[in-house]
Parts: C-alpha cells; sequence; structure tokens
C-alpha cells in the first residue's frame, strides 16, 4: 500500500520542525500514532490528560518554536480547550490536531462527536476540518502557515478514517514563507515620537514580551533619555538583566517603584506590552504605545501617539533622533526609591517563618540563589506568580512561563514537561501551588514515565491563597479556600520518583539542595506560611476598606485567632500601601 494521510501529514510536521505530538492515543488517533511510530523523527508524548498535553506543547512552541498536540474524538477535543485557550491567548504557534469520529457517521448525533468549528473557534486563529485526503497537505500547510505568522492555535479537524486513506500530493506549495520584514512607524511619526520625548524632562520606559528582543537598544535609550524602565511579569526575563535602570515591575504582582516612576513622569513610553490593568496606568501623563499589532493600541490607556512597528525596528530607528538629557534626577529619585523597595522584599526573606509556616518568600529567594542562569521556570498562576515575579531575578538566560493572559491554574507542572523536553540539558524548575497541582496530579506518571528531571516545587501553604486575597479585599471573610492535602511526597514516590516534605525552615536550603543534585524528578512539598499575601503596588481605599471589613467579620465568627496571624504575618504589607 502507498503512503497514508497519516504518514503525510508526519511527513510534514517533520518538515517544519515538529519534533513531538503531545496526546492520550487511542480510537480516531490511532492511524497518526501509528505513523509516529513508523517514522522514527517524531515522538509521541504519552500525557495522561489532554489539558496537559496542550500546555506542555505551548510551552515547547514559546521555547522552540512550533509544537504539536492532539485530541481524539469527543472528550479528547473538550480537554484541550483549557492549554489552548493559554496558548493563543499567549500568542504561541500550536497546530492542535483534533481526530474526530469517521465522515459517514458525522451529523446523525453519532457516539463521542463534537462540532469542532463550534468548538474551538474561540480559542484559534485557524480552525478547519479536512474530510478529504485532497484537502489534508493544502489545509495542513495552511494551518502551519497561520499558527507561525499570526502567532496561535491553529486546529486541523481529522476524521479517523480519512487519515487511513492514501495520500494525495499537493498541488501548491509546501513551504513556510519566512521573510524579515522591517515594521517601523514612517519617518514623518518618529520625528514627532523623538520631538515628543526630546521635549518633556521626565520620561519612563515600560516593557512588555514584545520588548525582548530589543534589549540592548532600549537600554541604550533609556541611557540617553535618563529614564526609568519598568516592565510586565512576562517582559522581566527579557528585560531585567543587566539593565542599570530598571525599576522592577507594576500590576497586581508589581512592586511600587515601577508604579511611580510610571506616574511621576511627563511621557510614558509603552513598548511591545499589552498590560491588562488599565487600574495601574496613569491618566495625566501623555502615554506613547508601540505595538506590532495595532488593535492593541489604546485599547488599556488613553494615548498621545499610537504606533505600529516592531520593537527592535522602532527604537532602533528612533535612536539617532534622541537628544541626550543632562539632567538625570528624576531618574536617580526612581532608582533611589527601587533601591528602598528591594531592601523592604529582603525584609520578608530574612524572616524565614517557623514550622510548617516557612515563608514562602524566603523560600523564592533561596531557590533564586540556587537555580542556574540558565533555569526555565514554570509558575502556577495564584500565589506562586507572586514569588516568581517577586524573587526569581532575570541573567538574560532563563525564561519564565506561566498562564500570564489565560490566568489559569493548574498550568506549572504541565509546561515543565514540555520545557524539559525542548531543552533536555537545561535545569527546569516548576513553581507549583497545592490547589494547581492537585487538579493534574495524574501526570507526575508522565514525568516519571520519560524520566524528566524536573524539580516540582510545591508552595504548600494549605490554602487557595490568591482567592483568599480576591475576598479579603472585597470585604468577604474566609470560606471554602482551605485544602486537606494529600501528603505530596509520598504521592512522588508512588508515582516512583523522590519526594521531600520540608515543615522546618532550618531545612529548606538542604533540602533544596538536594533535589537540585539528584539526577532526576524530584518533588519538594514546602508547608509554607497559609496567610503570608501579597498587597500590589497600588491599594485603593475600598480595597483597604475591605480588608479591614474582612477581618471585622472573622472576629466576629470567632476566628479571632487567624486575625492576629494574619495581621502579624501581613503588617509589613500594609505599611507599604497605607
Amino acid at each position: 500500500m502507498g503512503k497514508k494521510v497519516a504518514d503525510q501529514i508526519v511527513e510534514m510536521l517533520v518538515s517544519n520542525n515538529v519534533k513531538r505530538i503531545y496526546a492520550v492515543t487511542g480510537d480516531s488517533l490511532n492511524e497518526l500514532n501509528d505513523a509516529v511510530r513508523r517514522s522514527g523523527k517524531i515522538k509521541w508524548i504519552h500525557v495522561r490528560h489532554e489539558e496537559v498535553g496542550a500546555y506542555a506543547a505551548a510551552a515547547e512552541a514559546e521555547l522552540d518554536g512550533l509544537a504539536c498536540c492532539a485530541g481524539s474524538s469527543g472528550p479528547g477535543h473538550v480537554h484541550l480547550i483549557n492549554g489552548l485557550y493559554d496558548a493563543n491567548r499567549s500568542g504561541v504557534p500550536i497546530i492542535a490536531i483534533a481526530s474526530t469520529i469517521g465522515t459517514a457517521e458525522m451529523g446523525v448525533d453519532y457516539f463521542q462527536g463534537t462540532n469542532t468549528y463550534k468548538l474551538f473557534d474561540d480559542c484559534s486563529v485557524y480552525n478547519e476540518l479536512a474530510t478529504t485526503p485532497k484537502q489534508v497537505p493544502r489545509m495542513l500547510q495552511t494551518a502551519i502557515q497561520h499558527a507561525i505568522h499570526k502567532k496561535g492555535v491553529a486546529v486541523f479537524g481529522l476524521p479517523g478514517d480519512v487519515s487511513a486513506m492514501s495520500a494525495e500530493e499537493n498541488v501548491t506549495s509546501m513551504y513556510n514563507y519566512n521573510s524579515e520584514t522591517v515594521l517601523r512607524p514612517s519617518d514623518n511619526e518618529m520625528q514627532r515620537l523623538a520631538d515628543l520625548v526630546n521635549k518633556h524632562p521626565k520620561i519612563s520606559i515600560y516593557c512588555g514580551i514584545g520588548a525582548r528582543g530589543a534589549h540592548d537598544d532600549i537600554v541604550k535609550l533609556a541611557g540617553l533619555l535618563k529614564a526609568p524602565i519598568g516592565y510586565s511579569f512576562r517582559g522581566k526575563m527579557g528585560m531585567q538583566h543587566n539593565n542599570p535602570y530598571e525599576v522592577g515591575m507594576t500590576g497586581l504582582l508589581g512592586v511600587p517603584s515601577a508604579f511611580h516612576a510610571m506616574h511621576e513622569s511627563d511621557v510614558v513610553l509603552l513598548l511591545g506590552t499589552d498590560f491588562p490593568y488599565e487600574h495601574f496606568m496613569p491618566v495625566k501623563n501623555k502615554i506613547i504605545q508601540v505595538d506590532e499589532k495595532p488593535e492593541r493600541l489604546g485599547r488599556r490607556a488613553k494615548l498621545e501617539m499610537g504606533l505600529t512597528g516592531k520593537i527592535t525596528d522602532t527604537v532602533a530607528a528612533l535612536l539617532p533622533l534622541i537628544k541626550e538629557k543632562e539632567d538625570d534626577s528624576f531618574l536617580n529619585a526612581q532608582l533611589d526609591f527601587y533601591e528602598k523597595v528591594k531592601e523592604n522584599l529582603n525584609v520578608y526573606v530574612k524572616d524565614e517563618g517557623s514550622k510548617d509556616h516557612i515563608s514562602p518568600e524566603f523560600v523564592a529567594s533561596t531557590i533564586n540563589e540556587m537555580a542556574n542562569d540558565d533555569t526555565v521556570f514554570t509558575v502556577d498562576t495564584g500565589m506562586c506568580c507572586v514569588w516568581g515575579a517577586r524573587y526569581i531575578h532575570g541573567t538574560g538566560k532563563r525564561m519564565m512561563l506561566g498562564s500570564f493572559n489565560h490566568g489559569s491554574m493548574a498550568n506549572a507542572m504541565p509546561m515543565a514537561i514540555g520545557a524539559q523536553l525542548a531543552y533536555p540539558d537545561r535545569q527546569v524548575v516548576a513553581f507549583c501551588g497545592d490547589g494547581g497541582l492537585s487538579m493534574l496530579l495524574g501526570d507526575l506518571a508522565t514525568i516519571k514515565q520519560y524520566n524528566l528531571p524536573i524539580k516540582l516545587i510545591v508552595f504548600n501553604n494549605r490554602s487557595l491563597g490568591m482567592v483568599q486575597l480576591e475576598m479579603q479585599v472585597e470585604g468577604l471573610p474566609n470560606n471554602e479556600t482551605d485544602m486537606v492535602n494529600p501528603d505530596f511526597e509520598m504521592i512522588a514516590q508512588a508515582m516512583g520518583f523522590k519526594g521531600i516534605s520540608v515543615t522546618n525552615p532550618a531545612d529548606v536550603k538542604q533540602s533544596l539542595k538536594e533535589a537540585f543534585a539528584h539526577d532526576g524528578p524530584v518533588l519538594v512539598s514546602l508547608f509554607t506560611n497559609p496567610q503570608a499575601l501579597a498587597m500590589p503596588p497600588k491599594m485603593e481605599f475600598d480595597q483597604m476598606k475591605g480588608y479591614a471589613l474582612s477581618m471585622s467579620k472573622m472576629i466576629l465568627s470567632g476566628n479571632m485567632d487567624e486575625v492576629l496571624e494574619m495581621v502579624k504575618t501581613n503588617y509589613k504589607h500594609l505599611k507599604e500601601v497605607l
């Protein structure tokens, strides 16, 4: 028999440098799985849940380019959805193969049938279903081009019977045209931009992940303008390192210095950021936004100028137009304030905590010191993001992955799987919340099956910490945020790899040292302080009032001990914003 459609798909994926397909095999995916086996040039990664496969593919795509996951008819499709939403919103290129029931059964409410168009339309940049062999190569090529160039998820629907049919050659091009396009504002707009920043004495720069490739030129620009540089969470690893002008992050996870710098400046220059929290944006300053996607301009703040361009091309063209400022008093004031902020953050590190109440700040800071300078970190949504954002430092080689746009729990461990497979020789450390890890515990077995040397750091605070904070600032007493956890150390051992429990602060450093030295996967469950919260750099009066109201309600409910512990743990944070 000649080449099957499934073989043709595998060949196309291999030619586009796809190295793995993350999936649960079975049913309508079996022909594709067998084609992978026969090829020997691509690997099938047997995850235990398709959501994990989608997250792992998203991590690999962000680190290494195009990646692939798959889900079979019905339930497999639905399981992919959360991870695909995250990938699409993060702008990473993924091919999601949605194998379906046979073509003869379509439209008659057959077992495990789903409407892939309706199901995937909202989490993809391309979503089509091939029902004949002739459609397959042309449609898959189009899907690949959409994923790469539109930076998102391309869903390729594949009926199980079609994958077993004889392949037909494509009559159109099978090549991806990756032209090196220069994209920047016009000369006239560039001059207007330069005139504006040259005119005003106090400039601040705020960078997102879109500015990552322009680090050196942005630092040069800041030096000429005497401008402090702040950054988003996704922008941190690309902008913090080798940067004498950085003043940290702003936003819910940020620090007061970046917030202060943006609000005290005359002009704020937003570079490659779609920062979502408009309440942290200044309203009295002149704001200039530069972004590769024009639809993002002005949707977070009122702009003086909105310019379309790649940050690398735009900043390179701007530098020759800038007149160096002599007065650096504004910059120095912001840097001095940032030093005080960092000193304050170190106060929490020095307070290591007590038995079963280890300081999470101390844990994160210790990991920052022990980790390699090219470690890939993954962080669960919630308090793990706070500790990663504030205590893991960029080196220029480190990377940090998370559900920064979609905000899903349970992403850290699955993303670590994709990161470790993409970079087998690099250290991968996952900051896992106990709540997040509990959601997808089954795929610890995947880590063992492929013997991935991931270091899983579980911040075991026995609560949904971020939800607890949300309730408090809304004036609500804690309810159903506590968690009765299993013994994560024993679970790791049951899965077949090393587990460590740490209840005493004095044992943190030695336990982490042991974990990092171990040649294989390790889960470290650290019993952290459930009352350790983190205040954002800006708190409205209503939020403070809500926090006080929440404490009052808990006292009236007889939870005085919990209130005292919470205030005692967080009084330094409260002092920052009062």
